[in-house]
């Protein structure tokens, strides 16, 4: 009785842990056309006792660039984040750089975050370049006038795995992440250019049938001992 009351417990315990991790790639999967999105994987593991358990990871490799005809989009070639400023004062960071320009003339996020301090984009700009540095430069209808408007920044993290998930694909410091340290001289941004997600659909895919075949089979087995269990209560009570 208790050894089929433990297998039970063992049984649902590895059944949850395994809709957990499907969840998990569920999203990812979801994700798969969001700009610099990085994969996040759960790993399973199984403890000496039989119980599974898991930890979550996110892997932060670089996603593949793709080329647009929007000047203010921006891909990071390279580590680190972009820092971004909510209405209410709330900084965030975030690789995705398909940005837009808000109706006060600041370069923002698709949702209306501020990207940086705060880069304002004059009206009468013929062209606007952001050079590989992350410098903005607007040149004027003169076409020789050049007025450097600020720079996008770009920052990294100690531990990048202590970062916390926040809404629409940005990321939230922890104090297991550090704090962000600001990347001078670097030549990581793109323009004209966003970063793709890094989620291997094939392999997500591959991942979510083999873990939906080991999750049938595990109810399958449930069920089999929880009948088991049924029988032995009959038969004692009889």
């Amino acid at each position: 009785m208790n050894n089929l009351q433990g297998i039970i417990r063992k049984s649902i315990n590895n059944t949850t842990t395994q809709f957990d991790r499907l969840g998990y790639i569920a999203n990812n999967l979801a994700n798969y056309s969001t700009n610099g999105y990085k994969n996040v994987r759960f790993e399973q593991m199984l403890n000496e006792n039989g119980y599974l358990t898991g930890a979550v990871r996110t892997d932060y490799s670089q996603g593949s660039i793709q080329i647009t005809s929007n000047p203010y989009d921006i891909a990071i070639n390279g580590d680190g984040f972009i820092p971004v400023v909510s209405p209410n004062g709330e900084v965030q960071y975030t690789r995705d750089g398909s940005f837009k320009i808000s109706k006060d003339g600041y370069l923002t996020t698709n949702d209306d975050w501020i990207v940086g301090e705060g880069i304002k984009i004059p009206s009468n700009s013929y062209k606007i370049t952001i050079k590989p540095d992350g410098k903005v430069v607007s040149l004027g209808y003169d076409r020789k006038t050049e007025t450097m408007l600020g720079t996008i920044p770009i920052v990294q993290f100690t531990n990048p795995e202590g970062l916390a998930q926040a809404d629409n694909n940005k990321l939230k410091a922890t104090e297991e992440s550090g704090d962000a340290a600001l990347v001078k001289d670097h030549n990581y941004i793109a323009q004209y250019a966003v970063e793709c997600s890094n989620t291997n659909i094939y392999g997500s895919v591959s991942d979510m049938l083999r873990l939906n075949a080991s999750m049938i089979a595990s109810l399958r087995m449930a069920k089999i001992i929880d009948d088991m269990y049924g029988k032995s209560i009959n038969l004692r009570e009889s």
